[in-house]
């Protein structure tokens, strides 16, 4: 599946830095011909800069911090092209965005949150998802979707006790 995709131009197709991820997906959204409008980009900025879930709420409050009145709909507008487009995801359990560590493929994978620190994991192991799929097949099953959310506490809670 992967050597269908285009490649990204991040360095290990996999981007941390929220600079650099915002400009890979503006050039992800030039060579699909969508356009990332100014606040699409402020949006997709904030869940980056995050590095954790985070609540639409959450970044209604902080853009209105930064440019002052912003309606709810601009926000979920926003969010829904951003997810469209998979450069987030959504983690239905906690009703949370967090950024895609793979901008560049639309893909949806498992995710391991941390019910302490509210961190969330992306496995990189599409082999899950392609067994759920196969699986759901196998039963006559259409699926429309797939989420995958596990939660427990991450190694760094553990430690902490």
């Amino acid at each position: 599946m992967r050597s269908a995709r285009q490649p990204c131009t991040a360095p290990h197709d996999h981007v941390h830095d929220a600079d650099a991820y915002v400009e890979e997906v503006g050039r992800v959204c030039r060579q699909r011909g969508l356009r990332l409008t100014d606040l699409r980009a402020r949006v997709l900025r904030l869940v980056a800069e995050e590095g954790k879930p985070i609540k639409a709420y959450d970044l209604l409050e902080r853009l209105r911090a930064q440019q002052g009145p912003v309606a709810p709909p601009t926000v979920y507008r926003a969010l829904d092209f951003l997810l469209a487009g998979g450069f987030i995801h959504k983690l239905q359990s906690i009703n949370a965005f967090v950024g895609c560590h793979h901008p560049c493929s639309r893909h949806q994978v498992p995710f391991l949150i941390c019910d302490r620190c509210q961190a969330a994991i992306e496995l990189e192991d599409e082999e899950i998802s392609r067994l759920l799929g196969q699986r759901a097949e196998a039963l006559g099953f259409e699926p429309a979707g797939q989420t995958l959310e596990v939660h427990g506490l991450c190694a760094s809670c553990r430690a902490s006790g």
